[in-house]
């Protein structure tokens, strides 16, 4: 990239920037940040278990400091853009990391290879999935309550705090379109299959508000059929997999259903739908979309120690799935300017 495109990118950024910022206020914007969701926002809870679903080696971290940490890109990822936009001073912390009066800021409990379904992306070895993840935000809560005095008191604490879930994209690509190792597809339509994921999810939706959360951000998913990974391994010679993006698509319409569901049922909450990979990617000089930055395996993960591309910066994916830090900045700020409104409420 050269100096001139360089500054152009910079320039760009810093406009949508000064945007997000006529939102701020003094200080930190919410007192606490609790992540759920898969390897788009895990930091490192994968880190520890028996799973290929893992990042904590080269070239991941190439860009972060002090190298790879557990987050599937180059450098830093969604939710730690997010939360420098609500003007916290630190990271989340993973749930597996989190000590003492940590929690009072948030927990980052997003696990690669997770889904809404247990069985999801254990063809890879361990991960949380979404009800265990809930299972370690109850410690949490419990954890809270005795650091704060009661339950009614951390049920007020929380009540201010940011919750944010992006996940169902594994339960497509690391399950129903799997047919070999899962049986899902077999026994279900696909609209009955994303049934069930909704289902699930309300669920889970309706237990963090039981523990006190208030401001709920639920994202959509992404375009699944246009990874690296899937055009690759499906051979549409270059082009998306439609099936895949009609998988997103209905999910996406489900959650957002079920999202305007939880509003009318909780009148003291707000929950939101997010469209957060909604970016004008080629303003910003993103002109490799179908092929990843850095030399992959089989499973679309980076090889271990092999040498990324230098431009990183004109990349969509890092990997054969994940995006590049670039691109998560991008999508934090439109994250984060979509979430106003539970910043205020």
């Amino acid at each position: 990239m050269t100096i001139k495109s360089k500054a152009s990118l910079v320039s760009a950024i810093l406009l949508l920037l000064a945007n997000c910022m006529q939102h701020y206020v003094n200080g930190q914007q919410v007192p606490c940040f609790f992540i759920f969701g898969d390897s788009l926002c895990d930091n490192g809870n994968n880190n520890k278990l028996r799973t290929a679903a893992k990042s904590n080696y080269n070239p991941y971290g190439i860009d972060f400091p002090g190298g790879p940490s557990g987050r599937f890109t180059n450098g830093q990822n969604l939710v730690d853009y997010i939360a420098q936009l609500l003007e916290f001073s630190e990271y989340i912390p993973p749930f597996a990391n989190t000590s003492g009066s940590d929690i009072l800021k948030g927990v980052n409990h997003a696990s690669g290879a997770a889904g809404i379904l247990f069985e999801t992306g254990k063809r890879l070895g361990e991960n949380v999935h979404l009800e265990e993840q809930l299972k370690n935000h109850k410690a949490i809560y419990l954890k809270i309550a005795r650091e704060l005095g009661g339950l009614r008191e951390a049920k007020e604490y929380l009540n201010q705090c940011l919750y944010y879930v992006n996940i169902g994209s594994n339960d497509y690509i690391n399950n129903f379109f799997l047919p070999d190792q899962y049986t899902s597809s077999r026994i279900y339509t696909l609209e009955r299959y994303t049934n069930i994921l909704i289902n699930k999810l309300s669920q889970y939706m309706e237990e963090l508000h039981e523990r006190g959360a208030r401001k709920v951000a639920a994202a959509g998913l992404g375009s699944l059929g246009c990874t690296p990974q899937a055009i690759s391994t499906r051979g549409t010679n270059g082009n998306c997999v439609a099936e895949f993006n009609d998988a997103a698509i209905l999910f996406n319409n489900k959650l957002n259903s079920l999202v305007n569901t939880l509003n009318n049922k909780f009148t003291d909450s707000k929950f939101i739908f997010i469209n957060s990979s909604d970016a004008p990617l080629d303003q910003f000089g993103i002109t490799v979309v179908n092929a990843p930055c850095c030399p992959t395996r089989d499973d679309g993960q980076c090889v271990l120690n092999g040498t990324p591309c230098p431009n990183r910066n004109q990349y969509l994916f890092y990997d054969g799935y994940h995006i590049t830090q670039l691109v998560h900045q991008l999508f934090a700020i439109g994250t984060y300017d979509q979430i106003q409104p539970l910043i205020h409420h």
